[in-house]
């Protein structure tokens, strides 16, 4: 997993919770990397596991509020490291269906080693868009969080419908339906 989806991590804990709670989650992690991260690095997902399951020992908070809430979070980084991403496509839909045809073909461009999660359109319109999260990491909820952050900003009045499509949540159907 790329370094800049740790410093991030970890840069909300510490806005979020305090750096009491970032040090402790880091000791009780017990990280090869001793939680010592760079932006264009690469780490173990195990670690993120790890830091997110000690985080949530220590808020009380569900892990998958908490990487939903993550993934609101890092919308900013995105929108404010990449905004151009943001000028290219005209509505939250455009953006979220061109994820996986567009988006990520740059990101793998910058960082041949990610590994990304894919994106499926089942259906695409006005409307309503059907797309299909893949991914071992089982992060739907942080694209959850990207997703309503993204329609957010192009001030769009979209319910999101998830889905489970396997019991590990590594294949999540989203369903997202225009309320205008």
């Amino acid at each position: 997993m790329k370094g800049i989806v740790f410093t991030e991590f970890l840069e909300m804990v510490e806005q979020k919770f305090g750096l009491e709670t970032t040090d402790n989650i880091i000791t009780k992690s017990n990280l090869k990397s001793e939680g010592v991260y760079t932006s264009v690095g690469t780490y173990d997902f195990g670690e993120m596991v790890s830091l997110i399951t000690n985080l949530s020992k220590e808020t009380k908070i569900d892990t998958s509020t908490l990487i939903y809430n993550y993934g609101l979070y890092f919308f900013d980084t995105l929108k404010n490291g990449y905004p151009n991403i943001f000028k290219h496509y005209k509505t939250g839909f455009n953006l979220i269906s061109g994820i996986e045809k567009h988006i990520h073909v740059h990101v793998r461009k910058i960082y041949p080693d990610a590994e990304l999660p894919n994106f499926i359109i089942h259906e695409e319109s006005v409307t309503k868009l059907v797309v299909e999260y893949q991914s071992e990491r089982a992060m739907s909820s942080f694209a959850q969080g990207l997703m309503e952050r993204t329609l957010e900003h192009y001030n769009e009045d979209v319910s999101i419908k998830k889905e489970l499509l396997n019991p590990n949540g590594t294949k999540v159907l989203f369903t997202l339906v225009s309320n205008v």
